[in-house]
């Protein structure tokens, strides 16, 4: 296998669902391998581990989400979930048991494109030492000196506030589960406060300047969280060099 190419594992029982994702992902110089089972997919993440999957949920031997159970047991790799399913609890259920973002089919290939990028970027930022100042679109979040700033304009934040976006940028481009920014800004026993996680985002939003109905920073995932918003970048930029 070419190891200079990025490497993504799909797991779809499809043929032409394969076929697609095949036809997109190498012509956009990934490298693909494939799996139509949870047995074939869990035997190739430990023989020839990728650097991202994609992963259906319906297989014939099993769930995908039993995959996805497993896989973090020992291992953070970026997971994308791609199903038919589309209602809210499964997006919820694949997410908090750690998908790093949720595709309902049918999906583009630019949308697809730009996820794999932004997941792809996440993992290797993680597998780096903390970035001390995050910056995008005009934000800056200095996590030294606790100072927000727009536009060079500073924000001035309560404590909580400053928390819920510290954990939004934290996870900047991914999906982040009202439950949970709940455990991560409020403590592991307020996953059924709600009404507290919806009323800050709505001061944050504010004191940012975003409108939620055209976010510049905080997306709203109905019924399932908020996203920070990355910019998009050219699909195919973001394979190793």
């Amino acid at each position: 296998m070419n190891t200079s190419k990025t490497h993504i594992l799909i797991v779809d029982d499809e043929s032409q669902i394969r076929k697609f994702l095949r036809t997109t992902l190498t012509s956009h110089d990934y490298q693909v391998s494939e799996a139509e089972k949870c047995a074939d997919a869990l035997k190739l993440l430990t023989t020839h581990p990728p650097d991202l999957m994609l992963l259906d949920l319906g297989l014939p031997d099993g769930d995908g989400l039993d995959v996805i159970k497993e896989l973090r047991g020992w291992s953070q790799l970026p997971v994308i979930v791609l199903s038919a399913r589309g209602q809210e609890q499964d997006k919820v259920t694949a997410l908090e048991l750690g998908a790093d973002d949720y595709l309902t089919k049918p999906f583009g290939a630019a949308e697809l494109l730009a996820r794999i990028g932004v997941a792809l970027r996440h993992a290797r930022s993680n597998g780096n030492q903390q970035e001390q100042v995050f910056s995008s679109q005009g934000l800056i979040v200095d996590l030294v000196k606790r100072l927000v700033s727009v536009d060079d304009q500073e924000i001035k934040l309560t404590p909580t506030e400053y928390k819920l976006l510290c954990t939004m940028v934290k996870y900047a481009g991914k999906v982040v589960t009202h439950g949970q920014l709940l455990r991560e800004v409020w403590g592991k026993h307020s996953t059924e406060q709600g009404h507290y996680l919806r009323i800050y985002m709505q001061h944050l939003r504010q004191k940012l300047g975003d409108d939620a109905l055209n976010p510049r920073f905080l997306m709203t995932e109905t019924g399932v969280g908020y996203r920070f918003v990355l910019p998009t970048h050219t699909p195919g930029t973001d394979h190793k060099k």
